[in-house]
């Protein structure tokens, strides 16, 4: 049995993810700014108050580890506001990098020490990110936020190596 660390498990991918880690045997620790019901019925760790876009809630989440050792990170948490070139919002777009790609890498960095010796990082993206597959245009905060994502986990699997 391996534990798996969730981000933003309280709905989507996230919870699934819990689900079937769950009902697979694994130990599971959802994390979440709120918990939902379904999150609450899956007899998992729930760990709520974790908004990985404050430094602050990070520290507090690897603090309530205690000892507990990670060995699969998954870097769920992700946040999408719509911006089409008619109505570009450089404040929303700023906030989808720091949400979608500057804190999950900075969640990472924080929880190194608590990760196990061949512990995985995985970081959601999305097709969103894809460059050849946008035939559609738009979401600008959200689309670059993901390219940037990958591009930090590019980097970690060089640095972490």
């Amino acid at each position: 049995m391996s534990t798996y660390l969730i981000t933003g498990a309280n709905r989507g991918i996230g919870l699934e993810l819990s689900r079937q880690l769950k009902d697979r045997g694994e130990d599971v620790i959802a994390t979440c700014r709120s918990s939902s019901s379904e999150l609450n019925s899956l007899s998992v760790r729930v760990e709520t108050d974790i908004d990985i876009s404050s430094g602050d809630s990070v520290i507090a989440l690897k603090e309530n580890l205690k000892d507990t050792k990670i060995d699969v990170l998954i870097q769920n948490a992700g946040i999408a506001e719509f911006n089409s070139l008619s109505h570009l919002d450089p404040k929303s777009i700023l906030h989808q990098f720091e949400v979608n790609a500057l804190s999950p890498l900075c969640c990472v960095q924080t929880m190194l020490s608590k990760l196990s010796k061949s512990a995985k990082i995985a970081l959601i993206s999305s097709r969103m990110a894809s460059i050849e597959d946008n035939t559609s245009g738009g979401s600008y905060g959200y689309r670059m936020s993901k390219v940037a994502l990958c591009m930090a986990g590019k980097s970690l699997s060089v640095d972490l190596k």
